[in-house]
């Protein structure tokens, strides 16, 4: 019976994945916001949105970086407008927020993708971690999710008065960008897979909340896709490229809650789920123990070259 229903869902992610047709992206509103936009995903992210007719919104740190990105898309997309914020989610204290609030409040805001986020150096015990890795891993990840997805859903003095925002258009898209290594253990980055889960269950509560206002919120759980995060240069046939993601990820909004966007991630999570728990957490780590081998290794070899 459990093989039937595993033969099953096969069939539906086929159709998902190579069949169905996306949703119309510019009925959510007029702009996207993209967080982490000049790197990896979001600025994938942000140049899949603008061929979609969407107007983009890019928030990152660096200054520098997001003025080019910005004449990069407007010279393709000659037709939206672009527009940026420098903003270290690392520090996002009030000061930050009520920047990016006021920058953001005129805007018929339709599409949040919270895609900012931070990783391990590589692969380590949780205890070799600095203090700084610790706080800013919970920053960038789970804090700065949380507080641009409250800023797009905009001020409300009451239930029965929202004064701006989705919630007062009654419309909206919200990704949440977690990670495969939040839907199980994941040894040797168990502060990142922990701050990835709480992304997963806060959009899963979210949904419940909004999906009667007309907001939708997807949580989408990439694995391995060649950024500078996952340290993988060259894209194959289970690690897609940026931009080869982001194009299977935005047929995807709209349809599901939490989803791995990219067939072949979707596919690898598949395998794993029809093995038992004990099974795929000692592969995982099994694996993650060859990277900090690595890691290790390189980050000796630099030490010794600095000390020369």
């Amino acid at each position: 019976m459990l093989l039937l229903l595993k033969g099953l869902d096969c069939i539906r992610l086929a159709y998902n994945f190579f069949l169905r047709g996306g949703k119309k992206l510019r009925n959510y509103g007029e702009w996207a916001v993209v967080t982490g936009a000049t790197d990896g995903i979001g600025k994938a992210y942000a140049f899949e949105l603008a061929k979609h007719g969407l107007n983009v919104f890019l928030l990152s740190r660096t200054e520098e970086k997001l003025t080019e990105l910005q004449e990069e898309i407007k010279a393709k997309y000659p037709k939206i407008e672009v527009a940026h914020l420098a903003v270290d989610f690392s520090k996002f204290d009030g000061a930050a927020r009520a920047s990016v609030k006021a920058r953001l409040k005129n805007l018929d805001i339709g599409m949040l993708i919270n895609n900012v986020g931070m990783s391990y150096p590589f692969t380590k015990f949780f205890h070799e971690l600095k203090e700084q890795e610790v706080a800013d891993i919970l920053e960038v990840n789970m804090a700065s999710t949380t507080w641009m997805t409250r800023i797009v859903l905009g001020d409300i003095d009451n239930e029965l008065n929202p004064i701006d925002g989705m919630l007062k258009r009654r419309r909206g898209c919200i990704i949440n960008t977690s990670s495969g290594g939040g839907r199980s253990p994941s040894p040797l980055l168990a502060e990142y897979s922990g701050a990835k889960a709480y992304v997963e269950m806060f959009s899963k509560g979210l949904t419940a909340e909004l999906a009667p206002k007309g907001i939708h919120v997807q949580c989408q759980t990439p694995l391995y896709v060649t950024t500078k995060m996952a340290k993988i240069r060259r894209a194959s046939l289970t690690v897609p490229s940026p931009a080869a993601y982001v194009k299977c990820a935005v047929a995807q909004i709209g349809y599901g809650n939490v989803i791995s966007p990219h067939w072949s991630h979707s596919l690898q999570l598949w395998a794993l789920s029809l093995l038992p728990e004990l099974a795929s957490t000692s592969l995982v780590s099994y694996m993650h123990h060859g990277i900090r081998a690595k890691g290790n290794k390189k980050e000796q070899k630099e030490g010794e070259k600095k000390e020369k």
